[in-house]
């Protein structure tokens, strides 16, 4: 049997899409994130993520990898907004980006 078998992860769009067994992560989930990711850069809003792709690209991160990491603070901040059922909170988002390294 192939390794790279299709695995149903469950029903609902985009959750439902199937993707290689071996992968660890959704790709429609990463690349819906992604997308939030670079509607903040082309808007500059807020500012503090431009400066923080700069900054991780300057530390040695490729484009992508520094997108990636910026990825992880919005998750961050995502969950916090439905975990603890609070709106978006920039002060707590802007301190997850000054955290990445």
């Amino acid at each position: 049997m192939s390794s790279k078998r299709k695995k149903n992860r469950g029903s609902s769009r985009g959750i439902g899409q199937s993707y290689p067994e071996e992968q660890s992560h959704n790709p429609y989930l990463k690349a819906a994130i992604l997308e939030v990711v670079d509607n903040q850069l082309r808007d500059g809003d807020p500012p503090e993520t431009r400066q923080t792709l700069k900054r991780l690209m300057a530390a040695g991160y490729s484009e992508q990898q520094a997108r990636e990491k910026i990825g992880s603070a919005v998750v961050s901040e995502i969950w916090g907004i439905l975990h603890e059922k609070k709106p978006f909170d920039r002060v707590r988002f802007v301190g997850l980006l000054e955290e990445l390294s």
